[in-house]
């Protein structure tokens, strides 16, 4: 283990950064390591990469490296390495990346540590994903109604693949639901961070570069979308807004024509959230409501 540090050493915002990987793809993996030790900027950035029950390749130089004894999904795995970085000690701001993305620029980390110094009620940066080609997906943009991915912001959600968090933030909020497994972890976390007040920030000049794919492809992606977004409105809603929230969303998911497949592991998905229970339920306040409201995305879409 090594204590990178960047720029000149001196004193700043510390970064722990924490990578998720199956093992499958050691050759992006070590690229996005690469471009995280060629970042500048002063400060210190801890790296810790967790194997999702693998064994991690080797070697892997300055890296915290951590082999995880089964597959905690990626809200259990995050968990995992925020613990890490607990243990290590002195980390102020959690930057969490896809083992397959890259960060293109030099001075994202730099850009993070000015975000979090010039505003105290910053807790989140939601980074921008594009492609080799600088091209980003519509559903990479963490927001409705405006689809410029150039337009930074106020938002209500974080994208999973590039993001920095305030440790205070989940000292104070708690972990990402490790029951979820995968997908709308990071809608949970959001919701629970603006209901303890604090601003989560879209930023289209940090970018995390990303192969352009579709997570439809799998039928488990339709199984755990659906119930995980019960399992979001049975958590955090007010009450009145559950079954709206939830209509709203069988009626995007039925518009969208998905194959049959699809449709099948859906309404799956979405009984089994009925019928299980994922506690515990806090509902937010309606003030976090209209806040939302206000920043263009109510908690019923």
């Amino acid at each position: 283990m090594k204590f990178l540090e960047l720029g000149s050493g001196a004193l700043g915002v510390a970064l722990g950064v924490v990578v998720l990987t199956m093992g499958n793809r050691p050759a992006e993996l070590l690229a996005l390591l690469d471009s995280v030790e060629a970042q500048e900027g002063d400060g210190a950035v801890r790296t810790v990469v967790l194997g999702q029950g693998i064994k991690l390749p080797e070697p892997l130089g300055w890296v915290d490296a951590v082999e995880l004894p089964e597959n905690l999904g990626i809200p259990g795995g995050r968990n995992a390495g925020v613990e890490r970085l607990r243990e290590l000690g002195g980390v102020d701001v959690l930057v969490v990346l896809d083992d397959d993305g890259l960060l293109p620029r030099t001075d994202t980390f730099r850009l993070i540590r000015e975000a979090f110094e010039e505003n105290p009620r910053l807790g989140i940066v939601s980074f921008r994903i594009a492609d080799e080609t600088g091209f980003t997906q519509r559903r990479h943009v963490p927001r409705l109604g405006a689809s410029d991915p150039m337009l930074s912001g106020e938002v209500t959600t974080f994208l999973g693949g590039g993001h920095a968090i305030r440790m205070s933030v989940i000292d104070q909020v708690g972990l990402f639901p490790a029951p979820f497994f995968y997908a709308h972890e990071e809608t949970d976390f959001a919701w629970r961070a603006l209901d303890a007040g604090w601003r989560i920030d879209y930023r289209a000049d940090m970018v995390l570069q990303h192969p352009r794919t579709d997570p439809a492809r799998h039928a488990t992606y339709y199984r755990m979308t659906a119930r995980n977004r019960v399992w979001l409105a049975k958590r955090h809603l007010p009450a009145p807004l559950v079954p709206i929230y939830l209509t709203s969303w069988a009626a995007y998911t039925m518009l969208r024509r998905p194959p049959m497949s699809g449709l099948k592991a859906w309404w799956g998905g979405f009984f089994e959230g009925v019928r299980v229970s994922c506690p515990p339920r806090r509902p937010m306040r309606w003030s976090t409501v209209q806040r939302m409201a206000k920043l263009g995305r109510p908690p019923v879409f």
